[in-house]
Parts: C-alpha cells; structure tokens; sequence
C-alpha cells in the first residue's frame, strides 16, 4: 500500500496503463454490441421483453472461455504474430467480428430473429476471446514485484472497458432515432477498423510466450500429455497454490458477487423505454453522464483500493449495489423523473467503480503469472456463469413479478449473500492478497 495520495496517483504515470486502457476499450466494445444496442434494437424492432432477455444469454459463452483460454496461452496466430501472443489473438477475434457485423447489418431482427441470434452469438464468441487475450495482456505488463499497481491497472481496465461501452452506446443511441438501428451498426464497424488500428499501434511488456508454443518434448509429446500440459495444469496450478477449500471459498465468491446487478442491466435499457425514457435521454444520462462518473468513481476506486485495500473496497462496492438497485425501484413508481433518473446514476456508478475495480484488481493479484489467460479466464468465467445464465430470465422474472418495483428489490436482496461471504473470509482473502 501506498503512504501518501501522491505516491498512489503517480501509478498512473506509467505509460503501460495507456495501453492497458485501449485493450480495456476494446474489451468494452462488442459487450454494447451486443448488450445495450442490441436491446435497444430488438426493443424497438418490436421485440418481447422476454425474447429480449432470452437472446440476451448469447453472452453465456463468456461462462466458458476458460475452456479454450489455455490455447491462448500457447499459441500465437501465423498473420498476426507480429504484434505478439495476446495481442494477435484480439486482433484475430476483431477481424471475425468485422465480417460478423457486416452480416448483421443485412437482416432485420423483427422478421430473422433466429439468424439475428446467431450472429449475436458468434460477436459473443469473438469477444469472449477476445476478452482472455486482454485480461492475460493487463496481467502480463507488469512483473511479480509490482502487485502494487494492480488497483491503478484495474482502473485504467475498467475506464476503458466502460469508454469501449459507452462511447458506441452514446453514438448508438444518440443517432437511433434519426439514422434507423441498421445504419447504427454500420458506424459500429467503423468504429471496430479504429479499435484494430489501435491495438497494431500500442506497446506491449508482455513476456516473449514464443517458447511455450511448442514445449512438449519428444518423449512427451503424446496427446494425453499435452491435455495435460494445456487444459488441466493451469487449474490445478491455482488450488495447489491456495489449497482445495481456499479455492473452492474464492470460486464460490467470485460466483456470487454480481448476480443482481447482471440482473438489473440485462433489463435496465427495457425497464427505460418502458418507464418513459426517450433514446435521446438514455444516451445523455445513462451513457454520456454515466460514463463521465464511471471515470471520476473509478480513479477514486482505484486509490481507496491501493491506499486501503481491496477487500474493503469490495464490501462498499457490494453494499453499494444494494443501494442503487433500490433507486430503480424508485424511478419505477415515480416515473420518468430527469433528476432522479440522474441520482440514480450517480449511486449507480459509484457501485460500478468500487466493486469493479476491487474485483478486477483481488482477480489479478491471485492469478498465476505463468498461466495468466487461463487462470483469470478461470475466476472471469465463474462469475460470468452466475450473472449471465441467470440474467438470461430476467425478462420473463419481471413478468412472472408484474412489477418492475419487485424486480429491483429482489435485485438488491440477490447481493446480500456474496457480502455475508465475503465478511466470512475477508482474512483468507487479504493474506492471499499479500502473499500475492
């Protein structure tokens, strides 16, 4: 930890964080292509809510990157070598979403749905990916003696992921009602070719992988042997390392933590075309003001987490979200209020930053640094299975409810049980944290 506010802002000086934070825009991109827009679309295209929620689970494929993350560890792509392991593989992942997206653009959902799904599923696909090669990227740039910058590194992960978001989103909803959603998403490929020039153009300290690629000896090179060597060791390296019910104790946490808010925004751009918000209004407040908090919150976050510690601020983030969740409630009996539209937002926000920042930063001090894409694909997955399948009947829940006011209360009751948790192993958690 850090003595002074000064020593902590200087962390972000580094110019590693700048790349750290266009991979982190990168990361966020496609979670609006098919998050927020895609909603946004298919709600306006005439879409049931419940179908909405439903086409929402192609994100459940980020539940289960960990099973193809170990490739990531060992291979480079042949075209893009150059640019090095994790960045050849974004570079692959982006280069499938521009054809996907270009498919896209020529079906309309209200009448292809089926198709419209499965091309929101192969983005899903390609940014799952994507996602391990940026996480692996964020851990590789520093070395075993710089745990002390991973809260500045979360942080700068989280602003761009949240820039990666918002910023098309802004574009998106802003344009919606005079450009039509199809012509939306083909400024999105623009915006796709930009993020592929930036990722050829940053700087990498990530460590030369080149002779991971073909590490098998002769003797060993068997297939069961190299199962072993990519899919099986990497998971066993982790509860070797911390022991089975230590590991089994963080998994289990890392599943719970965001079950409710994932909850909450799989339907949050429903909730505000139904409550009376306009896209114009949704694009000012909620991507435009919200992205400027997430900034402002997330720095913040980022040294409350350094100076004090991350367990402490992953039990204000969690308490937090309880809170903002019950502000929504709020907007739904009162209706579509600007200013409390705006207060929500600003809890909202704040939540983001705490709990995200502490949790990309705890996710980043226990991942092995041999086998950094796998083991924090790992971590990402459990909680990504958790929020992500569940979410996927988030729209069918609130009908089941009849009531949107239901639907944030049992949200903000979704949050309790990963707090009680993580007070139960808050000193497990710190000295895996110190141990690093």
């Amino acid at each position: 930890m850090h003595n002074t506010w000064k020593d902590s802002f200087k962390l972000y000086l580094d110019k590693r964080m700048a790349w750290i934070f266009l991979m982190g825009v990168c990361s966020g991109f496609p979670a609006a292509l098919i998050g927020s827009n895609l909603s946004g679309w298919l709600k306006d295209s005439g879409i049931s809510r419940g179908d909405i929620g439903l086409l929402g689970s192609v994100s459940l494929v980020y539940a289960i990157n960990f099973l193809w993350a170990p490739l990531l560890d060992k291979f480079r792509i042949p075209v893009f070598n150059r640019f090095g392991t994790r960045r050849s593989w974004v570079l692959l992942s982006q280069t499938f979403m521009l054809f996907i997206l270009l498919a896209m653009v020529t079906v309309n959902p209200a009448n292809e749905l089926f198709i419209f799904g499965v091309l929101a599923f192969s983005i899903a696909c390609c940014s799952a990916t994507q996602d391990v090669a940026v996480d692996a990227f964020r851990i590789d740039q520093f070395g075993n003696n710089e745990a002390e910058k991973f809260p500045a590194a979360a942080a700068m992960s989280v602003i761009g992921w949240w820039t990666g978001y918002s910023g098309p989103g802004y574009l998106a909803f802003s344009n919606a009602d005079a450009l039509g959603w199809n012509m939306v998403y083909q400024l999105m490929i623009v915006v796709l070719i930009v993020l592929m020039l930036a990722v050829m153009a940053i700087g990498d300290n990530s460590p030369d992988r080149s002779k991971n690629t073909a590490t098998v000896t002769p003797a060993n090179n068997t297939p069961s042997h190299w199962c072993y060597e990519t899919l099986v060791q990497p998971f066993a390296e982790f509860f070797t390392r911390n022991g089975v019910r230590v590991a089994l104790t963080l998994l289990l946490f890392i599943f719970l933590f965001k079950i409710g808010e994932a909850f909450l925004g799989r339907m949050s751009v429903v909730f505000y075309r139904e409550v009376g918000f306009s896209n114009d209004q949704i694009a000012t407040y909620s991507k435009a003001f919200g992205w400027f908090l997430t900034v402002i919150f997330t720095l913040l976050g980022s040294l409350f987490n350094t100076r004090f510690g991350v367990i402490k601020g992953l039990l204000i983030g969690g308490v937090a979200m309880a809170s903002s969740n019950l502000l929504f409630a709020l907007i739904a009996k009162v209706g579509p209020s600007e200013s409390l539209f705006a207060i929500t937002l600003v809890v909202d926000n704040f939540t983001a930053a705490f709990s995200s920042v502490a949790l990309v930063a705890f996710l980043s001090a226990i991942t092995g640094r041999t086998f950094s894409a796998s083991q924090y694909a790992l971590f990402a997955s459990i909680g990504n299975f958790g929020r992500i399948s569940l979410a996927g009947v988030s729209g069918h829940t609130v009908d089941w409810l009849g009531s949107w006011e239901l639907f944030f209360i049992m949200t903000s009751i979704m949050v309790l049980p990963s707090l009680l948790l993580l007070v139960s192993i808050r000193k497990k958690l710190a000295a895996i944290i110190q141990n690093g």
